[in-house]
């Protein structure tokens, strides 16, 4: 985990707001504990997006030089090469997410970086290698890092680019969910809505790939057609809109497919109780987002006559409960890079931005019917 950002370029832990004491306290220690490794001068600075204060992203976010501390004996020195605009991100800045970093901090909670130096005590990591953080709070929009080698995790760097910075987040969520709560065979179905969001085609993938059918549920839009076809693509069985939920042409659907075990619930309101219409007798629904910020009604007679199971899923909590052992997160990391590495898992659509275009690149982000992610970079 990361101490929060002040006046170092240091990492923000979300669980606790702690004070600025203590991450001058941890800046000492970096002092005390100073590798055989210096990084040169040209690194003792780091450019990175840190917001002082919640609010708008495009009033609160600026770019700007941040001190670097010394590398400590179990530090790294890494070189962020991408980073990703998740929604989660957003929310942070504008002070409206379920954890919150020390103001100031700086933005991101997702990419991925190459290490530079490393302290006389690292063992798992070396000039070189790829990584991710374990957790959130790192604040990953900035151009480089000084980091507890225990906060991060190893990746191959025989992946894209874009696929390794875009792997910690949505793809692990979709993983977990397609794995924990339902058992899913080939041939079962599952429903999803925000099926053109990274996690909805991380689900797509991934199920395909388990020969999994998936029916996926996105809004009415005028490129509707083109944004099917690619769902399709990438392996999705059906694509239909909202408003098909509710139409008898879903009983049409389901004579080529079985009723779904297991939804996906990415959006709230209407849209995820029609989800729950069609869950197969004793199926769940997992509802890991709230894209239209209304709550999540269950109808009574699903309750009583089928017996469905309504359950939650956040990707940061999984991470933290397998914290002390991290076999689980790296089995996961292993599995999804061979799918990767089999052409059965490509990142989202992305736009790369520099981190100078910070402004646009926010702004692109927060638009509606966004189909393709900003990434920083660096």
């Amino acid at each position: 985990m990361w101490l929060p950002f002040h006046t170092v370029c240091l990492g923000s832990r979300t669980v606790s707001r702690r004070s600025v004491a203590a991450a001058l306290l941890k800046c000492s220690k970096h002092r005390e504990n100073v590798s055989l490794f210096s990084h040169s001068a040209a690194a003792q600075t780091c450019k990175a997006l840190q917001f002082r204060n919640h609010g708008d992203p495009s009033k609160v976010v600026q770019l700007e030089d941040v001190d670097l501390p010394p590398i400590g004996e179990k530090d790294v020195l890494v070189k962020m090469l991408a980073a990703p605009i998740n929604p989660a991100d957003i929310n942070m800045i504008q002070g409206t997410y379920a954890i919150l970093p020390d103001l100031p901090a700086v933005g991101g909670n997702e990419g991925v970086a190459q290490v530079v130096e490393v302290g006389r005590n690292v063992t798992s990591l070396k000039t070189g290698d790829w990584v991710i953080p374990k957790d959130t709070g790192l604040g990953t929009w900035r151009t480089e890092a000084v980091l507890a080698e225990g906060d991060v995790i190893l990746l191959p760097n025989d992946i894209p680019l874009l696929s390794a910075a875009t792997l910690g987040v949505n793809p692990c969520t979709a993983f977990r969910m397609l794995s924990d709560f339902e058992e899913l065979k080939p041939g079962d179905s599952v429903i999803q809505n925000a099926a053109n969001s990274g996690v909805g085609q991380a689900v797509i993938q991934i199920a395909a790939a388990r020969g999994i059918n998936t029916i996926n549920v996105i809004r009415d839009r005028p490129e509707f057609t083109q944004l099917s076809d690619r769902l399709k693509a990438i392996g999705g069985t059906h694509v239909i809109k909202e408003e098909a939920l509710r139409r008898p042409e879903m009983r049409e659907l389901f004579k080529t497919c079985p009723k779904p075990k297991l939804a996906l619930n990415g959006v709230g309101g209407q849209s995820a109780t029609e989800l729950l219409r069609h869950l197969q007798f004793g199926g769940s629904m997992v509802t890991y987002g709230g894209m239209a910020k209304k709550p999540v009604t269950v109808p009574v007679s699903a309750l009583i006559f089928k017996d469905v199971k309504v359950r939650g899923f956040w990707v940061t909590q999984w991470k933290r409960d397998h914290s002390s052992d991290g076999r689980a997160f790296r089995a996961m990391l292993d599995e999804l890079c061979q799918l990767i590495r089999q052409g059965k898992l490509t990142a989202p659509a992305c736009t790369e931005v520099r981190l100078q275009d910070f402004n646009k690149a926010l702004d692109a982000a927060m638009q509606p019917f966004t189909s393709a992610k900003q990434v920083f970079i660096m």
